[in-house]
This record gives structure tokens, C-alpha cells and sequence, in this order.
């Protein structure tokens, strides 16, 4: 779908509202200026039409149909560049990450951008270059700069975001309580996405700022060296909140280990009561069944309740007191 298709000349917008894709090719083989095509999440019909119209190769086209490629920049025939970013946002609803994708052909001519997912929405470095012309002047790779710059100033938020989320957990854990673990591993797998979208893209936009893919002004430059900064300090944070999660998982298995072993000991605790109930209880109801029986001689002998206190009642006595005895000397008790 094409959200936007736009031509700019010495720093403006040449008209309102989008254009048709057949007048933007003319604009590019014979006018002057460049042309902003902006789509989002085409279909392999509608990239092929814009394959045709601006010559683009087929290896690049194939790649902005794909979702998950690793950050970078490609140089093809007829100098056009093939740039790959990865956006993220944090979607408070899920308490997680969101990840999207933009694909962009670059030449002096054109710059066209494919959209894949929420997270990549681009309006607002749309809107933002439209008020500088200062820097449009400079060509497509102004839009190039902006399309950078609010992708990797989304970064920050989705920082702010999964470093609170580690905080709530690390409070868990180091407070003595096992956190759920399941969650660590959430964070463990979003932040090591998050790395794997920002960490590749250091080397292009290096690149890009020491002007090794294409020439820029000294102004320009100035602004790509800005988005490295920010990029390269996202880039400090993330790997940071990777290693603080490892640690907080092994904190986490050692909380866990030492509340399974506190349940062992206390299972342990009353394996040894129960045991000590049944030792008790055994020579007691030895006794007590064995005078419960009624054979001649036992009914014959135990006559009066003297007989019956000696005889029936002494020596469970005697038991229990051989018992507590027995129990004191070997540490039971």
C-alpha cells in the first residue's frame, strides 16, 4: 500500500497529497529533484510495478519482502543503495517489545521506503524534514538522516521501558523472592532482540557518517554523527541490560535452589516426628494388644487393679520412660 509518494524540489514539497507511482517515475528519469515514496507492507504485485518503474534489483526487491534481516547497507548497479533498519517500540498493553522493519532504495533521484510492521511508522520524519528545507535541499540523503534519526529515537523509549521492567524483577529476586521465572526469560529474549536490531547498525551508520558509501555535506555529517552518538549509547544500555539479566536468572535459580532446600529440610523435620510418633507407639500397642487378649491365663492373673496398674499400666511406663532414654542418648530428643 502506498501511504505516501511525495516530489521535493530545492527543499519543498512540489504539491499536496500523494502522487501517482507513473508520474514519480517520469519525475525521476527527466525532472529535477527527488521523489519520497513511502509504502507499507505491499504485496509482491505492487513491489514488482515498483521494481519496473525505478530499476531496482531483484536480490534487493526480494530482501524488502522478507522480515527479521540483519541492519545494513547494500550497493547495487546504477547507484542505488539498499539500507535495512529494524524498529522497535514497547507496547505497554503486553509489557513487551514490538519489532518492525524498514527497507529502504536510495539514489540522488529517488528514495523509496517499505514498511513492515507497526513499529516502523515514518510519518514523523516526514513531517519533521517538510519544516527544515534547509535540509531537503541537501537531498535524499537528508530523508535518509531522518529516517535514522527517528528510528534510533525510538530506541530510548523501549530502554526506559525494559530497564523498569528489569528493576521490578531484580527487586523480586535480590529481596529474598523467587521471581517468576518464565518472565526473566522474556526479558532475557527481548533484550537480546533488541541488541541483535541496534548492535548490527553501528557499522553502516559509522560508515555512513565518514562517508564511505556516498558523499555528504559537512552539515549533513554533522547530523549522522548525532544519531551514532545516540546509537552507539542505546548500544552500551542493551548490552548492559543482557548482562544484568544473566546475572538476575542466576540470582534467581540460587533463590529458588535455597527455598527447595529450606522445604527439603522441613519434609526432613517432620519425616523425623513422624518416625519418633511411630517408634513411641509401637511397644505401646505391643502391649496393650497382647494384654487385650483373652486367653485363660491372662484373665485368670490380672484379678484386681492392683495387678492390672503393675502388670498392664507399669509397664507402659516403663516403656515410654525406656524410650525417652533411648531417644535423649542418641540426639532424637
Amino acid at each position: 500500500m502506498i501511504v505516501d509518494c511525495a516530489h521535493y524540489r530545492e527543499g519543498q514539497r512540489q504539491h499536496e497529497g500523494p502522487m501517482e507511482l507513473e508520474e514519480a517515475a517520469g519525475i525521476c528519469m527527466n525532472g529535477d529533484g527527488f521523489v519520497w515514496l513511502g509504502l507499507f507492507e505491499p504485496d509482491a504485485a505492487e513491489l514488482a510495478q515498483v521494481q519496473r518503474r525505478f530499476g531496482l534489483h531483484d536480490l534487493a526487491v526480494e530482501d524488502a519482502q522478507s522480515f527479521h534481516l540483519r541492519p545494513k547497507i547494500e550497493q547495487y548497479d546504477g547507484g542505488i543503495f539498499f539500507v535495512v533498519l529494524r524498529t522497535a517500540r514497547y507496547v505497554d498493553e503486553r509489557a513487551e517489545v514490538e519489532f518492525g522493519e524498514v527497507a529502504i532504495f536510495l539514489s540522488e533521484r529517488f528514495i523509496i521506503t517499505v514498511r513492515q510492521g507497526v513499529a516502523s511508522d515514518l510519518h514523523g520524519a516526514r513531517v519533521r524534514l517538510e519544516t527544515r528545507p534547509e535540509l531537503l535541499r541537501a537531498g535524499t540523503a537528508a530523508v535518509l538522516w531522518a529516517i535514522f534519526d527517528i528510528v534510533v529515537d525510538d530506541y530510548a523509549p523501549v530502554v526506559e521501558s525494559l530497564e523498569r521492567d528489569i528493576e521490578n524483577v531484580e527487586s523480586i529476586v535480590f529481596g529474598g523472592a523467587a521471581a517468576p521465572t518464565h518472565r526473566i526469560y522474556e526479558l532475557r529474549r527481548e533484550a537480546t532482540d533488541f541488541y541483535r536490531t541496534v548492535h548490527p547498525l553501528l557499522g553502516p551508520l559509522d560508515g555512513l557518517e565518514r562517508g564511505a558509501y556516498m558523499p555528504l555535506g559537512k552539515e549533513l555529517q554533522q547530523f549522522f554523527r548525532d544519531v551514532n552518538d545516540h546509537l552507539k549509547l542505546v548500544n552500551e544500555e542493551v548490552a548492559a541490560q543482557r548482562d544484568l539479566l544473566a546475572t538476575v536468572l542466576q540470582a534467581n535459580m540460587a533463590v529458588i535452589s535455597v527455598e527447595q532446600t529450606e522445604i527439603s529440610v522441613r519434609q526432613s523435620e517432620t519425616t523425623k516426628q513422624l518416625t519418633v510418633m511411630a517408634t513411641i507407639f509401637l511397644p505401646l500397642t505391643f502391649i496393650t494388644g497382647f494384654f487385650g487378649m483373652n486367653f485363660g491365663w491372662l484373665i485368670g492373673h490380672i484379678s484386681s487393679l492392683q495387678v492390672f496398674l503393675i502388670e498392664g499400666v507399669g509397664t507402659l511406663v516403663v516403656s515410654c520412660l525406656v524410650l525417652s532414654l533411648w531417644f535423649r542418648r542418641s540426639g532424637h530428643l
